[in-house]
């Protein structure tokens, strides 16, 4: 099970520990996670937490001993619970018969606290008034946090006070204590409470700078590093942030809309080994959700997936937020279904981040059809549904629907907030009902709410439209003494009007005014250029120089540009001289701006080319103008043109910058070069640079590993070891990634072991990398041991380490292992990635395992992969050997409807499946549209119908497809050319297939005993047994091993021709020779016996085989058939490892010479016992030949 998600220290902790270390879990719903769009609350039970972590050190024994209490307890809270008003506690627990001990009062205080505080209060008096109770530290902050919870801080400080010198300094209660103030937003008395602690001895805890984090960052906006000095001070403190901690920081940068300290934050925690919980998740979707981050959001809602979280409806709300903003309306539904299928209802969250979305997209009916499925589904609609509806309708200018949501607010007594008047106000500005819109200001006015900047932005604009300029005045004066800074825009609007009117002086004066408020000239020439005051910019910056001030190269280029877009030239001209006055090279100083400007908006290829332009009349370029134009590069990819640009740097003396230095650094370390990129890290810290990260150290100890340069990747890490650097993971996962890369297990253990010695949790990454080192190392049979040792360590085996194991027992074809690992995975929730399916068919559809493949299949499609081509093509070539074309020519049909276009391989596969299955047309089909696309069959796809059509005397086909092969980019191989004899021979065309055997030598094939043996067959066949004998005396004066085979050809080739005497003269030297017939040898003999024109030629053939030690065919005429069945039965046992053709061949001419000879019956027993022994097939009758078939026909009809 997972673990409960650790809050932040501002939600209450349903978790109490008894003094005997067992637990009390209360009603709270454990592990929900935070709305972030709310106040927090404060921690009102932190020291019952931080208590509850010694509640593993108590032993089972004592755990055995305390059975009973949480019955106990129960029994006794509920019992006070349930009393009347006008009862007291006293007289409970006075008639209270059942014996508990302190500790159980404790935790009865706790329980019976969370719904009557006044009761829980009462059992502390009535127990101060036992003599036999002595009050403890736990009590009090029981105590403590029952009254925090309940508001009582005055009660609770009293309580504090009175009993502080009767407990001590016991750090839980002072946690307790500072919960309360916490809770109540008083930050000063915490601050107090933690001096008062220090100065009376009790050192804080974590739990203490937990709440304290909490209250800081609740009484105040969160500043830029605010958080990060926060952990800073835990650290010094020589605490370490806990998950409670970086929680916290989080959701008060989430609250401060500081998504890039809140990723500070979180990049903070996976560094120093804190593992994230389900609150971190769902408060760092919810910062980049509402960033606009959407893809970051749905990366880490997928990593908490991968670690084993189960998404909350908060989880599912923060995505839906960051979906719904960048108008992302598929992922958005998705999603929902998603959440609404895992049994999370749609809340009024849900409902109107929804309308939000569809309002913002223009789909109102359907925005306005979600609010009736609110009401009607039970679910309130709220002040921020009905700001939503008012806002999106007046932005579509639908006025009078946003005053009608308006009136509807108001009956369902839904009190406006400041963004609802905002947006009623904006609705009316856009419609230009601008008196509506100032009276609705005043309205709201009225009813006591104040103005933020946004309002005041809003109204403002509508006095400066409807040319209220005095009005407008004085309301910006009153926006500015309340504290309120008006935004760029708002200047910005203002000028405008003013320049309009023409009201010169009023400018001045809102210049003065920005200038009198702090901000800088550039940012005051900025609002004066985009109001079109180009003019006044350039007196702002002209005087702002004359004082010292620098401006940036923004500034100038904004300038200039402004006056060279309105065709001012004479005023640019002079802001120019103006710039060569105060800046030397001021033209190159405009270029370079423009490059830079370029660069940083990723516009590369322009920024080059204007590089190369400036570089031709003033070669000396400035090292801000590398610096961008190489980071530029490196982030696009451009290795070489990154390269080039950091040596021309060094050509022309440039100093380069630390970030010229880094970005080359890693470039080279991406191009293999890790020597050079060593060196530029070498000469970074030379220069006096500190380290920020360990990023560029990790790329280069990466680049050795990709080198197998283990020992170099060793040695970098040995320095920064040397500089007495606390390392975080990502360097040891590095160096162990190295050592996996070139197999050396030991050494990748030893990191490891020493990694947690240091403290540091090891991460999926790193016993991947473990991992990855026994299987480099070719130690797969290790994998199991190394797993379960990792979990006995207490370490989780994620996903990726899963499919890493996957992987590697199919890389080497380990079916049983893969199928284990699967089926392992499945069991804990975990499913393959495309490319590992991909990798898991191919390997099974090699073995075989038809059903394996079509339940994992099943399961691809129920968990929404779709099939590609690579997957087809390996569930084709696995029917195809299995020989189911029907589920062949299915998938092929299955893989047209997905829209699939078949690839080569597919092709293939199916024109070998018509080849095998005698379909030529269809092979010859897919021939000529594999053609067509421009692929080309394998020299085995060719062959397969080069086969079939020899066997089906399809003689031109056969002849016009060898030529196609030869012209193709197939190399022939002698199995082609064997091929190609075979169909000659069949075709009686003997003279091309000698013709064939010479060219099968012009093109460096030299043939073997099998080819020869089928030219001898042809001779044989041809009926020129001088020619067969010839090959035959060739090849053993060759000294070749001649076998049966070929001396059965030279006698099957006198045979042919009737010469019997000769055939049964070759046999007995057959014999001779020390050669014993085969089957072959006894088919061809008998074959002639069947078909002799006498009967005493017959016979002598038959008697030939008798003395060649085969007797039964000559026994088969003479004897009795019942005698010989066993013997018979024996010889076609014997035939069942033949190849079929050759068994066929032999029943056949067995079956022919009975029928010769008149002997029915056998023929008839012999045929029903070969059909028994699986040689003849069901459809036998048509494969016989006519005049046996329809001899046996007969015999078995009778």
């Amino acid at each position: 099970m997972d673990s409960p998600p650790s809050r932040p220290a501002n939600e209450d902790n349903n978790t109490q520990t008894s003094p005997t270390g067992a637990l009390l879990e209360t009603n709270g719903v454990e592990g929900s996670a935070p709305n972030l769009g709310n106040d927090q609350q404060v921690l009102d039970e932190a020291s019952i937490q931080g208590m509850g972590r010694l509640a593993k050190k108590h032993s089972r024994l004592v755990l055995k001993r305390t059975k009973g209490w949480r019955q106990r307890v129960l029994r006794l809270s509920n019992a006070i619970c349930n009393l009347q008003p006008n009862q007291f506690v006293a007289d409970v627990l006075d008639n209270w018969i059942e014996q508990l001990a302190p500790t159980d009062y404790c935790l009865v205080v706790k329980q019976v606290g969370q719904t009557h505080w006044q009761r829980a209060l009462e059992i502390c008096e009535w127990l101060k008034l036992r003599h036999w109770y002595t009050p403890n530290a736990r009590m009090l902050t029981a105590m403590l946090a029952v009254l925090g919870r309940a508001n009582q801080a005055a009660l609770a400080e009293e309580i504090f006070q009175r009993a502080e010198s009767t407990i001590g300094n016991c750090v839980h209660v002072y946690n307790a204590m500072m919960g309360v103030y916490a809770r109540h937003g008083d930050r000063e008395k915490v601050e107090e409470l933690l001096q008062l602690m220090r100065s009376r001895g009790c050192k804080p805890d974590l739990v203490t700078f937990n709440i304290l984090i909490n209250s800081r960052t609740k009484a105040s906006h969160m500043e830029n590093g605010a958080a990060i000095r926060l952990l800073s001070e835990v650290r010094k403190a020589g605490l370490r942030p806990d998950a409670i901690t970086y929680n916290t920081l989080i959701t008060a940068c989430a609250a401060s809309s500081n998504s890039a300290e809140a990723a500070d934050v979180f990049r903070d925690m996976e560094r120093f080994g804190c593992e994230p919980d389900l609150w971190t998740y769902n408060a760092m979707i919810s910062v980049y959700g509402r960033s606009g981050m959407d893809e970051e959001a749905e990366k880490l809602f997928c990593t908490l997936q991968a670690r084993g979280f189960l998404p909350d409806v908060v989880t599912y709300n923060a995505l839906l937020y960051s979906f719904a903003k960048n108008g992302k309306v598929e992922k958005f539904d998705k999603v929902h279904r998603k959440m609404t299928s895992a049994g999370f209802r749609t809340d009024e969250i849900t409902y109107n981040t929804m309308i939000h979305m569809y309002g913002k997209q223009g789909m109102h009916e359907e925005a306005f059809l979600l609010h009736k499925e609110m009401k009607e589904s039970g679910c309130s609609p709220d002040a921020v549904t009905f700001t939503i509806l008012i806002d999106f309708l007046g932005k579509a200018g639908l006025i009078a629907e946003a005053v009608k949501v308006f009136s509807e607010m108001s009956e369902a007594q839904v009190r406006p907030t400041l963004r609802t008047f905002s947006a009623l106000i904006c609705a009316y500005a856009k419609a230009g009902m601008l008196k509506e819109a100032e009276e609705t200001y005043d309205w709201m006015v009225r009813t006591g709410i104040k103005s933020d900047c946004l309002a005041y932005s809003v109204i403002l604009d509508v006095l400066l439209k409807a040319n209220k300029l005095k009005k407008a005045t004085v309301l910006c004066q009153n926006m500015v003494q309340e504290g309120i800074r008006p935004d760029l825009s708002l200047y910005e609007s203002m000028l405008q009007v003013f320049v309009r009117e023409d009201m010169k002086e009023d400018v001045k004066k809102l210049i003065a005014d920005m200038e009198v408020y702090g901000l800088d000239p550039s940012t005051i020439c900025s609002i004066l250029v985009k109001a079109g005051c180009n003019g006044q910019a350039a007196e702002v910056l002209k005087s702002a120089a004359a004082r010292g001030y620098s401006p940036d190269h923004e500034t100038l280029f904004a300038i200039f540009s402004a006056y060279r877009s309105s065709t001012r030239y004479a005023k640019a001209h002079s802001f120019v001289n103006f710039l060569s006055e105060v800046r030397m090279e001021s033209i190159a100083v405009m270029c370079e701006a423009l490059i830079i400007m370029l660069a940083e908006s990723k516009q590369v290829e322009a920024a080059m080319e204007e590089f190369k332009t400036l570089r031709v009349c003033y070669p000396m370029v400035g090292s801000s103008v590398y610096e961008a134009l190489i980071l530029a590069c490196e982030q696009a990819e451009l290795l070489a043109e990154t390269s080039q640009l950091y040596s021309d740097l060094q050509f022309y003396g440039v100093e380069p910058t630390f970030n010229c230095y880094r970005s080359a650094a890693m470039v080279y370390c991406k191009m293999g070069f890790p020597e050079t990129a060593e060196y530029l890290i070498g000469c970074i810290f030379k220069n006096g640079a500190t380290l920020q990260d360990f990023s560029i150290h990790v790329a280069l100890i990466e680049a050795y590993a990709k080198q197998k340069m283990w020992q170099r990747a060793e040695s970098v890490f040995g320095q920064l070891r040397f500089l007495n650097l606390p390392l975080d993971g990502k360097v040891w996962n590095a160096l162990i990634y190295a050592y996996a890369e070139s197999g050396c297990y030991e050494q990748a253990r030893a990191a490891f072991d020493e990694m947690l010695r240091f403290g540091l949790s090891p991460t999926a990454e790193t016993i991947n990398g473990l991992m990855q080192a026994f299987i480099n190392a070719e130690r797969l049979d290790h994998l199991q041991d190394l797993v379960e040792e990792m979990q006995q360590m207490g370490f989780r085996i994620s996903k990726s380490t899963v499919l890493l194991m996957l992987n590697s027992f199919a890389e080497v074809g380990n079916v049983s292992e893969v199928k284990r690992i699967y089926h392992d995975m499945k069991a804990a929730g975990y499913l393959p990635n495309m490319q590992l399916y991909r990798k898991l068919i191919d390997l099974l559809s090699k073995r075989g395992c038809v059903r394996d493949i079509e339940l994992i299949v099943k399961e691809m499609k129920a968990a929404g992969f779709k099939l590609d081509v690579s997957i087809y093509n390996s569930m084709l070539s696995l029917y195809m050997d299995t020989g189911n074309s029907t589920k062949v020519f299915e998938l092929y049909q299955g893989m047209q409807a997905a829209g699939l276009a078949p690839d080569n391989n597919t092709y293939s596969i199916l024109f070998a499946m018509y080849s095998r299955h005698l379909r030529t047309e269809e092979a010859f089909t897919i021939l000529r549209e594999m053609k067509r696309f421009g692929y080309g069959p394998t020299l085995n796809s060719y062959k397969e119908l080069l086969s079939t059509c020899g066997r089906l005397q399809l003689w031109e086909e056969t002849e016009n497809l060898f030529k196609e092969m030869e012209m193709s980019s197939c190399k022939l191989d002698r199995s082609a050319y064997h091929i190609m004899i075979k169909a000659y021979r069949r075709a009686g065309e003997y003279k091309k297939a000698e013709n064939l055997l010479a060219e099968m030598k012009n093109s460096g094939i030299e043939p073997t005993l099998a080819t020869m043996h089928m030219l001898m067959d042809s001779y044989g066949k041809g009926e020129e047994p001088e020619r067969a004998e010839k090959v035959f005396r060739n090849l053993r004066d060759a000294g070749l091993n001649l076998g049966t085979a070929q001396y059965t050809s030279v006698v099957d080739a006198y045979l042919k021709t009737g010469d019997y005497a000769m055939g049964i003269k070759k046999l007995m030297k057959m014999k001779e020779d020390g050669f014993e017939p085969d089957y072959r040898t006894w088919t061809c003999v008998i074959g002639s016996a069947s078909i002799c024109q006498n009967t005493s030629e017959a016979l002598d053939l038959l008697n030939a085989l008798r003395e060649m030690g085969f007797p039964l065919p000559v026994r088969l005429l003479t004897e009795s058939s019942e005698k010989l069945i066993s013997e018979v039965e024996n010889v076609l046992e014997g035939l069942k490892v033949l190849e079929e053709e050759v068994a066929f061949g032999f029943v056949n001419v067995i079956e022919n010479l009975l029928w010769a000879f008149e002997r029915r019956a056998t023929a008839a027993w012999i045929f029903e016992m070969a059909i028994q022994k699986e040689i003849y097939p069901r459809d036998v009758f048509r494969m016989l030949p006519c005049r046996v078939s329809q001899n046996l026909k007969s015999s078995l009809h009778k």
